[in-house]
């Protein structure tokens, strides 16, 4: 019996080995691709890039819309900052999806909303529209007041309502810096609208000095929760979706900030309504169609855009966001799942699937697994501490290494973190990162694994405490 489990034991040892060596020999060539594409970019002055595109091409109109669910918190500061943006012609649909707190009354009483008559044409079927605001000081900023269906009814909602051929949605609790939208922009218009969608950047607000929708000092939240994200954002960014856009294979483009073709997504469908994951089951359904019939579209992940959004403060509502995040993840894989190793989609199939079912979907199982046989690997002594310890190396590689070269990238080519301390205190937190915070979030992300096989729907609130520096710490 002994030596039946001690060969199992071994077996499993193994099995994890060589699960976490090739998951970093895949994020290591991510990182390489990643140093490649972000050194091309360093020598582009991108405020000059701005200036000179937004004059001499033809830039195309873009409907903005932001759907909100009881964010009186932040709302006003994330429509100031989209009004600030420098982009020749917008419209701002926001859509108000029941809320129950004061998010509507705030938004009409500061931008001096009225009741207007407007046809809105049903392209997407969606819950019913109630009343329509229009300001009187910003003629193209309407509020759309609808039955509560969640996020992506309100989305659909703003797609009808949308006037021109390019939509942007974004988040309630989120800020674009001005230039943001023009830099997401440019692929879509430099490939002639082979580009059919594009996401950018996401950066942590908490600590920011934020005033009117305008970010006037950059600089690193005090709690360790916020700075830890921080890390986990900057890894996931400029790591994975700039490898994987490079070759057309990314699956998720954030749903905090991501543009679209109108014309493309009305095809699709819309955004599915029964997944807690719309914006990643839109971008898969989107390279399915752009697959079965055969047209060269492509969607992209442009790094130099950013969008500031709030991070959880709280264990109970971090654990909710990447409970849900999982759980999405599975459900628009499970959903699509006849695309896995299918040639048909192309490196979609044979690549992207793959990776985000055995990497991105089961990983945070193998991954708590590892944790697991460390501690039980210390108790039974001989060969299992060698295991133990390699395994260990493995993880800190893994996390800390990635973390520290990831951060080190944003400081030199994003400068979004242009301070020294707080890059310093960047590198030294994501070395605790394998201690503390990454058995936490695979935990969560277990959960929602187990959510997702359960069928679970619900996954709870976020709570906002609005993105100022006095509110966010």
């Amino acid at each position: 019996m002994r030596v039946f489990f001690e060969g199992w034991t071994l077996f499993f040892g193994w099995l994890i080995f060589i699960y976490m060596a090739v998951v970093i020999l895949t994020y290591g060539s991510m990182l390489v691709l990643a140093l490649i594409h972000l050194r091309k970019q360093y020598l582009i002055d991108k405020s000059e890039f701005a200036e000179d595109y937004v004059h001499a091409m033809h830039w195309k109109p873009v409907s903005i819309i932001i759907p909100v669910y009881n964010e009186e918190a932040g709302i006003i500061d994330s429509i100031h900052s989209l009004l600030n943006l420098r982009y020749p012609q917008t419209e701002l649909i926001i859509v108000n999806d029941g809320s129950t707190d004061q998010t509507q009354q705030l938004v009409i009483e500061r931008f001096r909303m009225k009741r207007v008559q407007l046809n809105i044409q049903e392209q997407i079927q969606t819950k019913p529209v109630g009343q329509i605001y229009r300001s009187d000081i910003h003629p193209n900023l309407l509020l759309i007041e609808k039955e509560n269906g969640g996020k992506a009814d309100a989305l659909n909602v703003g797609i009808n309502a949308a006037r021109f051929p390019y939509f942007c949605s974004i988040d309630g609790d989120s800020i674009l810096d001005e230039s943001s939208l023009l830099h997401v922009m440019k692929p879509i218009m430099k490939s002639n609208e082979d580009v059919i969608a594009a996401g950018g950047n996401i950066r942590i607000a908490n600590g920011l000095d934020i005033q009117l929708g305008a970010v006037f000092q950059t600089s690193l939240s005090k709690s360790a929760l916020v700075v830890m994200q921080v890390v986990e954002y900057l890894r996931a960014f400029l790591m994975g979706r700039i490898a994987l856009s490079k070759f057309n294979l990314v699956l998720i483009i954030s749903g905090a900030f991501s543009v679209f073709s109108k014309k493309w997504v009305v095809e699709a469908g819309g955004y599915n309504t029964n997944t807690v994951g719309e914006d990643m089951e839109l971008v898969v359904r989107l390279h399915r169609l752009i697959k079965e019939r055969k047209v060269k579209k492509r969607i992209e992940f442009v790094p130099e855009p950013v969008c500031w959004t709030e991070a959880p403060q709280s264990l109970s509502t971090l654990r909710n966001q990447r409970r849900r995040w999982q759980q999405g993840l599975m459900q628009s894989l499970w959903i699509h799942k006849s695309m896995t190793f299918n040639p048909k989609y192309r490196g979609i199939g044979m690549i992207s699937f793959p990776y985000f079912w055995i990497i991105e979907g089961l990983g945070p199982i193998v991954e708590l697994g590892g944790y697991i046989y460390v501690l039980i690997a210390f108790f039974l002594g001989d060969i299992y501490y060698e295991f133990a310890i390699l395994l260990i190396l493995l993880f800190i590689l893994y996390g800390a290494v990635f973390s520290v070269a990831s951060i080190l990238l944003e400081a030199w080519s994003m400068n979004t973190y242009p301070n020294l301390k707080d890059v310093t205190r960047l590198m030294v937190m994501s070395l605790t990162e394998v201690l503390w915070y990454k058995p936490m979030t695979l935990i969560w992300r277990c959960e929602g694994v187990i959510r997702f096989i359960l069928g679970k729907k619900d996954w709870g609130q976020m709570k906002r405490v609005g993105l100022s520096k006095k509110g966010l710490s």
